[in-house]
């Protein structure tokens, strides 16, 4: 079977033809590409014809509702059912990548040796995503990097990792001793075509914001340009897995091998929450975000654990990150 390549086109169901990338783009957008009317070549659907179908939809939905609807409340956005393509790799026998054997090798080998656990946190993020906003573009200016979310938690993760030597650490079960680093070599769990990779940030905890983020971007920049290089994926003291990345709430990751913990970060989601104020007990719609830490119990106690995890949570709910963001 021979796969088709990043400019494959498929049709659609009145006999036009699309891009994958502009079908994708589509289906993020809840567009209906037989709603909507090429102007390329031989009516051709190009991807400036969803963006403005995108558009108009957006701009339909924020148009004065009638007075008889809006007395019943705002209507939820409309929802369409996400076009699903089938994989290739639907009903076929390959030989297993290096790249998943050595992850799978890895990964059981780290259970089977470990006594891991799971421990969770519920963030409130509302402040740390209104300073994002607020400085992003200004940042990218000056920078050159996007301003993700990704940086603050590192930011934190890292800073917390300082008071809490437990959580960054190493177990040399064949002399019996604990090595306690006195850096923060931040593992970067990245998604990449050929599987799972962890690139490293070194000595994350001297980093500011705009340090990590230039990391980061150019750590999954190499990973994903198959790139990176042996050194850059070694030396971890600790990892940070960003599932939330792709929409799960939290996961239960599993700690790499000659590490005790592993921080994963779930997707950041609007929810009412409790909120205490000056004047009281109120309620409110914040942006909220789970965090899990997984840790080896030979070494980290359940307490320990939840003193990282309740650190963590603190220096991202004060969110103070004006001065380095320049705000």
């Amino acid at each position: 079977m021979t796969a088709a390549g990043p400019a494959a086109e498929k049709a659609t169901d009145e006999g036009a033809y699309v891009t994958p990338l502009v079908r994708k783009l589509a289906a993020e957008n809840g567009i209906d590409l037989s709603a909507v009317k090429g102007t390329g070549v031989g009516g051709r659907i190009r991807k400036q014809d969803v963006i403005a179908a995108a558009e108009a939809a957006k701009t339909a939905a924020a148009a004065p509702a009638p007075v008889a609807a809006a007395a019943a409340g705002p209507a939820p956005a409309a929802r369409k059912t996400p076009v699903l393509e089938a994989s290739p790799l639907r009903g076929q026998t390959i030989k297993m990548p290096r790249i998943r054997k050595v992850i799978g090798d890895n990964m059981v080998k780290a259970l089977r040796e470990q006594a891991q656990l799971s421990s969770v946190v519920e963030v409130d993020v509302t402040r740390l995503m209104r300073l994002r906003n607020q400085a992003k573009d200004s940042f990218a200016a000056r920078e050159g990097v996007k301003l993700s979310p990704m940086p603050f938690f590192v930011k934190a993760a890292a800073q917390a990792l300082k008071a809490h030597p437990a959580i960054n650490a190493r177990i040399n079960e064949a002399e019996g001793t604990i090595t306690y680093f006195d850096t923060e070599n931040v593992g970067i769990a990245v998604d990449s075509e050929k599987g799972l990779m962890t690139p490293v940030i070194k000595s994350a905890g001297d980093l500011n914001i705009a340090g990590i983020a230039k990391a980061t971007a150019d750590l999954a920049g190499k990973v994903r340009a198959n790139k990176i290089t042996p050194d850059e994926l070694s030396g971890a003291t600790f990892t940070i897995s960003n599932t939330g990345s792709r929409g799960a709430l939290f996961d239960t990751i599993i700690v790499p091998p000659n590490q005790v913990a592993i921080l994963g970060i779930g997707a950041t989601v609007k929810r009412p929450a409790v909120i205490e104020t000056e004047e009281g007990t109120v309620i409110g719609v914040r942006d909220m975000t789970y965090l899990t830490l997984s840790y080896d119990h030979r070494l980290v106690d359940g307490a320990d654990a939840a003193r990282y995890l309740t650190a963590v949570k603190a220096i991202l709910e004060a969110g103070e990150f004006e001065v380095e963001l320049g705000l």
